[in-house]
């Protein structure tokens, strides 16, 4: 039974689903912390009574040592969410900035010059409070 790409099968020509993955490499324990955190906290077929319910049997995620490999649905779904951590798994460049005011690294989106809005919030009521001690004459 043969297939026909007539632009509706993703399937690329070598027959290999879904995105293109970087040469298989054993993941850091950065990596694994990250996964069990996106598995734990936005799959929609976890369950931490029952692990994978499609599969009925433990998540394939969480025993992951190697990149290559696990659940279509995480990588199509799930891992998307973690742009950082999609691009070191799959081996593609994301431009990264660092929050100017806690230092923590994200994603380019933009001019934002923080990570989230409660770090613009801090840096503005900082720049605001510096801004009237100059006015006062207290700097």
């Amino acid at each position: 039974m043969g297939t026909m790409n007539n632009g509706t099968d993703n399937r690329a020509t070598s027959g290999q689903l879904g995105p293109k993955l970087s040469p298989v490499r054993e993941m850091t324990r950065e990596e694994r912390a990250a996964i069990k955190k996106l598995v734990v906290s936005l799959c929609a077929n976890y369950d931490r009574d029952y692990g994978c319910l499609p599969l009925d049997c433990d998540c394939v995620m969480l025993h992951t040592w190697w990149t290559g490999g696990g659940c279509k649905y995480f990588r199509e779904a799930v891992l998307p969410t973690d742009p950082i951590l999609e691009a070191a798994l799959t081996g593609g460049a994301v431009e990264t900035r660092t929050c100017a005011l806690c230092g923590a690294v994200f994603p380019v989106d933009g001019k934002r010059a923080y990570c989230s809005n409660a770090c613009a919030d801090r840096a503005h009521k900082k720049q605001k409070r510096q801004s009237i001690q100059k006015k006062r004459g207290r700097v």
